[in-house]
């Protein structure tokens, strides 16, 4: 979704009809990213909305590390998968808060929209991957599908970093749609995973069963919804309105 690369491109837009408010912060970072800025130099050159960012990621690398603890451990016991799970939405709420205080500040970066991206990538991306591996969905055919679904997510936030000054804008400079469904609508396959969670239907118990169990094909059925939704990532003719 990167709401700090509409807010960069927003703040690009405002800067060339308000004097470039914004450019003084962004030479600052230019000159402390530079390789003689002196030491923490990449420290100080972060804004408080990309620590921000950094607390999404944060959330998405302890989910995919409960997802782990889950597989070492009792599969009788699904603390690790609710936490896995429970992460998931701290994400989402560090993703919208860093848009936010990037508009508060007036302070936005190209360093931070990549960050924001590789944040989603790892939170809405590989996370809700790891919990499908934890809940079951463990054939080569499985990873296949998770493996196309993660990537779509990292191809939609490429494009997106990519073509979000090519976006129609609003009045005030933001971009009038998202192109292909946001990579953090895949908290509604994380709700899914829920549910199945506590019906008990994980593991040997996943919907739908197994196809061809036993050979090269086998597969979990119910992982074609991570490769549809991968779809719809990278779909150019969904057109959704943002908020």
């Amino acid at each position: 979704m990167s709401k700090r690369s509409s807010v960069a491109a927003a703040n690009g837009a405002a800067s060339n009809a308000a004097g470039d408010v914004t450019r003084p912060s962004q030479d600052k970072q230019k000159i402390l990213l530079s390789s003689n800025a002196g030491r923490f130099s990449l420290v100080r050159a972060l804004h408080l909305a990309d620590f921000i960012t950094e607390l999404n990621g944060l959330c998405g690398i302890s989910s995919i590390f409960a997802s782990m603890r889950y597989c070492l451990g009792d599969p009788a016991s699904h603390s690790n998968l609710w936490a896995a799970l429970l992460f998931l939405p701290f994400g989402l709420f560090f993703d919208f808060l860093d848009g936010k205080v990037a508009r508060w500040r007036k302070k936005s970066s190209m360093m931070g929209q990549e960050l924001d991206s590789l944040a989603d990538l790892i939170s809405f991306g590989v996370a809700p991957a790891a919990v499908a591996f934890a809940i079951g969905m463990r054939t080569p055919v499985d990873h296949l599908c998770l493996a196309f679904f993660v990537l779509c997510g990292l191809t939609r936030l490429a494009r997106f970093n990519v073509t979000v000054t090519a976006i129609p804008k609003d009045a005030t400079g933001k971009a009038q749609y998202f192109e292909g469904t946001p990579i953090p609508t895949t908290l509604g396959l994380d709700a899914l995973m829920g549910y199945w969670i506590a019906q008990g239907w994980i593991l040997d118990a996943l919907p739908g069963g197994v196809w061809c169990a036993g050979s090269a094909l086998e597969v979990h059925p119910v992982v074609v919804l991570f490769v549809v939704h991968g779809c719809l990532m990278t779909s150019r003719t969904i057109h959704i309105p943002k908020p």
